[in-house]
């Protein structure tokens, strides 16, 4: 991939890198669509930064960018506003754990972590202090001179960090780490990387497909579709405030209502739909058709009552649906024609029995369409 300029050889890069991408731009051929388009992101030192969406997005081909495993058609990508666009990965320092681990067998967990410190000539010494440093920090010292067979898929993925942390990298890169993982393990090793990555300190870009893995375990995280960079922000502001339907869609559930702006009221939008007219919120100025996305965990059950049905964004319906499912339970009602999903802590609700629904309009978001 080229000779390294010079000053990428002679300076040293820090261990809390920025990432800065410019109009980056990824096509594998002339004829087809490009898997990544003019997308731009910076990345602090020492972030937790995901990067989310549906397969075929390009999240997968960016990481690969950053760790230059591929070349931009066009773009530029720096570390610490150093250029290394067209910089081998090896002089890059860029370090990336796969789905699959990649553990040798025929070696023991510390010959593993060690394996990248041996090719970049470090000292013996060196080589075993700052093994059993990665080792410590994933909690994985006691288990040093076992093989990868002898380990639960969490515990070889502890071992996989603990590699590439080892090496002291300029970035940390995780393509869908967990993937590999059963649900119950997935569950606690979110925590666990986040733990280690933020007690390490390297910047971490990690790639998922998970929207709840990205909202629990990120700083902040970017959405992509069709290699698109389509918002970026941290996850509170993405899920509340999301700038598009697709982004409200995507990252958990909601429901999606066809309206049409009508005018103002104080602060909220009025926008008119099946069910009646809503008292909204809106991120722009907002005309003509629109969507209004209102989060199933926003909408309350209320009692049915004569005088409070005219109340703003209140409204009754029939139970089409009653999900239990542990914590909670999930149903969908009706409403003049439209369905609504919402949760609640009841155990369940009759289907076909009437029942009174309400939202506050901060929590319904009216979106172009």
């Amino acid at each position: 991939m080229g000779v390294p300029p010079v000053h990428l050889q002679t300076k040293r890069v820090h261990k809390m890198t920025g990432i800065q991408l410019t109009n980056l731009t990824k096509r594998f051929d002339s004829t087809s669509a490009p898997a990544l388009r003019d997308v731009s992101l910076e990345i602090e030192p020492g972030e937790l930064f995901f990067l989310l969406g549906p397969s075929g997005c390009g999240k997968s081909t960016l990481l690969r960018l950053i760790a230059g495993l591929l070349e931009p058609t066009s773009g530029q990508i720096s570390f610490n506003g150093l250029d290394v666009t067209r910089v081998g990965t090896q002089h890059r320092n860029a370090v990336m754990c796969f789905q699959s681990y990649a553990l040798w067998p025929h070696m023991t967990v510390m010959q593993n972590v060690r394996f990248g410190l041996s090719v970049r000539n470090l000292s013996e010494t060196d080589q075993k202090k700052r093994a059993a440093e990665a080792l410590a920090m994933v909690r994985m010292e006691s288990y040093a001179d076992r093989r990868p067979a002898q380990l639960s898929g969490g515990q070889q993925q502890r071992v996989a960090l603990a590699r590439a942390l080892a090496v002291h990298p300029a970035c940390l890169l995780l393509d869908e780490p967990l993937s590999n993982l059963d649900a119950k393990l997935r569950l606690e090793m979110r925590s666990e990387i986040r733990r280690i990555c933020k007690s390490a300190g390297f910047t971490t870009i990690y790639v998922t497909h998970d929207q709840k893995e990205a909202l629990s375990v990120a700083d902040r995280l970017a959405v992509l579709k069709d290699g698109q960079l389509i918002q970026a922000g941290p996850p509170r502001d993405l899920y509340h405030r999301p700038a598009s339907s697709f982004v409200a869609d995507f990252l958990g559930q909601t429901n999606l209502v066809k309206g049409s702006v009508a005018g103002r009221d104080g602060p909220s939008w009025q926008v008119n739909t099946p069910m009646g007219l809503l008292l909204c919120a809106a991120s722009t100025q907002l005309s003509g058709d629109c969507l209004v996305s209102i989060r199933p965990e926003s909408i309350r059950l209320r009692s049915i009552t004569l005088a409070d049905r005219a109340a703003a964004n209140r409204f009754t319906g029939i139970v089409l649906e009653s999900t239990f499912l542990g914590e909670f339970s999930e149903h969908v009602v009706e409403i003049n024609g439209e369905k609504l999903k919402f949760t609640s802590s009841a155990p369940g609700i009759k289907t076909s029995a009437p029942v009174s629904i309400e939202f506050d309009a901060a929590d319904a978001l009216a979106l172009a369409s």
